[in-house]
């Protein structure tokens, strides 16, 4: 289902009184804002949360306006959506939700009560970069790329023929999602086959990009990650087994330092486990296409891998 929420954050901007209107806005919507806060942003209750908020409400968004003035962004991620529910066979209740944030992430995933949740904050998909609401300035043209990168998680996270060792973590969390807390349990491998498969799935859904655009990342950033290839291949075989939410702010996670990205004596790229896991589960999604991959387990995924890397070396 898509739900809209932007009309109701632009009705808490007008409103006399911002802070208690978006009070009001939080509290009709509270499971989903609430999981969203504490995943990407901060503890909705803690003292730093009433500086973000009034940061946020008292940022100018001309360009947000021309967004919603030009483009039709409701009809972009319902196209996208209805994409993702026939290559993804979704099978369970998922929510895609256009929305503004409050912080800098522009996507991301959550499972509230067992329903998986998308969401996209339109704020970064201007094509403007804006330092007052810390949007990224991405074109909308790539809306239905990071729609197809979250809807994929949904998926993997819930649907009923997961064998993802994060479904099963979620199950037992009783349907609930924690960045924190259920990426510090899963291992490695499954992280990263987790943050390839949504890559995948988000070239399922758009095609026609750029690969580092699927990966966010640069020109530069992407020629670093194809020249380090073999190099983390070799470093990360011991560690695909491990479990720890250091593995995952190394591999996966943005504005970590460079001491924290160290391997072997060498300083990786931010976010280089998306590039390996999209590396690690394409022998697969080429195997079974992409519905059936992102069911599948992350050693599964493994095996494929190492199937055609030996047929090449043979």
């Amino acid at each position: 289902m898509l739900i809209n929420l932007v009309p109701e954050f632009l009705s808490v901007l007008a409103a006399g009184d911002p802070f208690a209107a978006y009070r009001r806005y939080y509290a009709e919507h509270q499971p989903v804002l609430e999981a969203y806060w504490r995943n990407y942003i901060i503890d909705p209750e803690s003292p730093q949360a009433d500086e973000i908020l009034r940061r946020t409400l008292s940022a100018q968004r001309r360009d947000l306006y021309d967004l919603l003035e030009h483009v039709d962004v409701e009809r972009i991620a319902a196209d996208a959506l209805s994409r993702c529910e026939e290559q993804f066979a979704i099978d369970r209740p998922a929510d895609l939700y256009l929305m503004i944030g409050v912080g800098g992430a522009n996507a991301g995933e959550l499972v509230v009560g067992g329903r998986g949740i998308g969401f996209v904050c339109l704020e970064h998909f201007t094509g403007r970069p804006n330092a007052e609401t810390y949007g990224l300035g991405l074109s909308p043209e790539l809306l239905p790329l990071w729609i197809g990168h979250e809807m994929a998680h949904t998926v993997r996270y819930t649907s009923r023929d997961s064998r993802s060792e994060l479904a099963r973590l979620i199950f037992e969390a009783r349907g609930n999602y924690d960045y924190w807390t259920t990426g510090g349990q899963a291992t490695l491998l499954e992280l990263l086959v987790n943050e390839g498969l949504a890559v995948a799935g988000a070239r399922e859904i758009a095609p026609g990009f750029e690969t580092r655009e699927y990966l966010g990342y640069g020109s530069h950033q992407y020629r670093r990650m194809r020249a380090l290839e073999a190099f983390l291949r070799q470093h990360l075989a011991v560690d695909l087994d491990r479990t720890g939410l250091g593995y995952r702010l190394r591999y996966l996670a943005g504005g970590t330092s460079p001491e924290s990205r160290t391997l072997a004596g060498k300083t990786i790229p931010e976010r280089a486990g998306y590039y390996l896991g999209l590396r690690l589960v394409e022998p697969l999604v080429e195997d079974l296409g992409i519905a059936a991959a992102l069911r599948a387990s992350a050693a599964d995924c493994l095996a494929a891998d190492q199937r055609q890397r030996d047929a090449r070396s043979a």
